[in-house]
């Protein structure tokens, strides 16, 4: 007979934290770890000429956070598993006690993915029963990701790619391995089409979360992998869009032929070669010359890759397990310029943006991998080169997907697995330069200025606000002791925009700025540009509600501001329709592991 007593002790392993409960207490603090979400903290503020001037006092906000209230969940998660608190199998074998990884899709509960319009696309991958666990293939040669911008040199390993794509786009639409089910792939995972395992009124969301990353290196290997097998060469590698670098801040030519195969005519015409990427594309193409925007675009690379990606939370983006609602927030690269480049690459004349504008369409373009395979390339610069580390939780390491291989079978991989790209038999081609490594932010204005900007205004509104104007807020600093080197490594000073909430089915990007003039914005290449939030649409009829992040360590001490009492924040709105609802700011001093 099972027993339904608790050990003396448990410790609950949360996202970036352990915390351990005695057995009464795991009972007895049920009910003040989920207190009522309507009683909230409300400020007194008003509404000044020229925009929202807003006063936030720190820790006196809408709290979206994840550390505490993920630990909490979990106490409910206990009974949930098999066996469960109460069950037969006891506590130790429930997969759901202390640990919570989101849990690979049941195909037979797919549905309908909701397209940014309203409508809804069937996006469900073929049912097959037999499902594979996989196994880290056998050690051989490493296969060796190329630049696309390079591979016009190299006439042979164009034409296996073109081949391989023509070959995928001509597979029988219900092929796992063609290129219509591939593209259904991120369809189905990335709108709305698989429930949570065990939560069936949750979706499982791979963005705006911890699972971006390891999500898209699965995606990208068995796609990889399928070229290989079409072309009978195993050693095949999917080549990398290079939009970090001034050589590929440009779509590739290769891609814009129209009798290739790797041409997809949903694309935005004004973006064509030898128009220069801008990566912090916000919707409408600005009057920036070349020069300056190479600029920009390398600080933006080097403030997302280095100088704000000081933790876990910052560079991989917030914990997300099972029985979390979607959409907890994102990481750096995602956000900024990952989400900007989707944007500036689709049709705006298409309805949603098609193809890569959207979600639902983006792996309909060949395009798509080879952004996506740079995006992976920034993970292996993060950890090889700039001493970056994975998480070592097992709601992250433990979290599945299912994935169709060149073989037509149905694989079950876990993030674990994922982590080295070398043990997955591929690396990225380490002679292309990374001049982003040393540009660095220069603030703009004097030391008496920013003091000046700082005090200056009548700095008041109410929170939630509506994010329709620039909005101004004067933020309450943690702390004015100025901070030794070794604080700074231990804790990041961060801050917080706490529930921004807008539709979904909407592109959406605003700029942060600190310390900044009140007149004019200062330039994406400076320090008091703090950085964005963007928002790819892929959903009707439901709002999201998110968090941005930002690390102000380094921008501190470039604006000479880290003994500063507070900052004030500005928010320029500059791309989506609809209300934005702000809900808060805080800074904070958030561990860097």
């Amino acid at each position: 007979m099972a027993s339904s007593s608790l050990p003396p002790t448990a410790t609950l392993t949360g996202p970036y934290s352990t915390k351990t409960l005695s057995s009464s207490s795991i009972t007895t603090s049920l009910s003040p770890l989920f207190p009522n979400q309507s009683q909230k903290p409300t400020k007194q503020c008003s509404v000044s000429v020229g925009g929202v001037r807003c006063q936030a006092k720190n820790g006196d906000n809408d709290h979206l956070e994840q550390g505490l209230g993920k630990l909490d969940r979990r106490n409910m998660l206990i009974g949930l598993g098999a066996g469960g608190l109460y069950g037969a199998a006891g506590l130790e074998n429930s997969p759901f006690a202390f640990a919570a990884p989101v849990s690979a899709p049941d195909f037979t509960e797919c549905g309908p993915a909701d397209k940014p319009d309203g409508s809804t696309i069937d996006c469900c991958p073929p049912i097959t029963k037999t499902i594979i666990d996989f196994k880290l293939p056998d050690r051989g040669p490493l296969r060796v990701r190329r630049a696309a911008q390079d591979l016009a040199k190299d006439p042979v390993y164009l034409a296996k790619y073109k081949k391989a794509i023509a070959l995928m786009r001509a597979l029988p639409d219900d092929d796992p391995r063609s290129l219509a089910q591939q593209a259904m792939v991120h369809c189905s995972y990335c709108d709305g089409g698989y429930p949570q395992v065990g939560f069936p009124d949750l979706e499982i969301q791979v963005h705006f979360c911890w699972l971006f990353y390891p999500f898209h290196r699965w995606y990208l290997y068995f796609y990889e992998k399928i070229m290989g097998e079409l072309i009978g060469d195993p050693t095949f590698a999917l080549p990398f869009w290079n939009w970090d670098a001034p050589a590929g801040m440009y779509i590739p030519e290769i891609f814009t032929d129209p009798a290739s195969s790797l041409y997809d005519q949903y694309r935005n015409a004004a973006h064509q070669p030898p128009k220069l990427l801008d990566l912090n594309y916000g919707g409408s193409d600005d009057n920036v010359d070349d020069a300056t925007r190479i600029k920009e675009n390398l600080t933006t690379m080097y403030q997302q890759m280095v100088s704000k990606a000081t933790s876990h939370r910052l560079f991989y983006g917030e914990p997300y397990s099972a029985g979390d609602a979607s959409s907890p927030g994102a990481g750096n690269l995602e956000s900024l310029p990952h989400n900007n480049i989707h944007l500036w690459t689709g049709d705006p004349k298409q309805t949603n943006g098609e193809n890569m504008g959207a979600f639902y369409s983006a792996g309909r373009d060949p395009l798509f991998y080879s952004h996506h395979s740079n995006v992976d390339r920034m993970w292996s610069i993060y950890k090889d080169l700039l001493g970056g580390t994975d998480i070592d939780k097992t709601d992250w390491l433990d979290t599945e997907f299912l994935f169709y291989d060149e073989k037509k079978n149905l694989v079950r991989v876990k993030v674990r697995d994922s982590l080295d790209s070398r043990k997955l038999g591929y690396v990225y081609d380490n002679k292309v330069p990374i001049p982003w490594l040393e540009a660095k932010p220069n603030p703009r204005k004097s030391q008496n200025k920013r003091k000046a900007a700082v005090s200056s205004g009548d700095l008041t509104t109410t929170f939630p606000a509506t994010l329709s104007d620039k909005i101004s807020v004067e933020v309450a600093r943690p702390s004015t002791t100025k901070r030794t080197s070794a604080q700074k490594k231990a804790q990041d000073e961060v801050l917080v925009i706490k529930g921004i909430e807008f539709a979904g089915n909407e592109p959406l990007k605003f700029d942060v700025f600190v310390n900044d003039d009140e007149d004019s914005e200062a330039g994406k290449d400076q320090s008091e540009f703090a950085g964005s939030f963007i928002h790819v649409p892929h959903k009707q009829g439901k709002n999201i509600k998110t968090n941005l992040r930002l690390s102000i360590t380094k921008l501190l001490e470039e604006l000479d501001a880290e003994t500063d009492t507070s900052l004030v924040v500005t928010l320029v709105p500059k791309l989506g329709k609809g209300p934005i609802t702000i809900g808060g700011f805080s800074i904070e001093l958030l561990n860097t592991t």
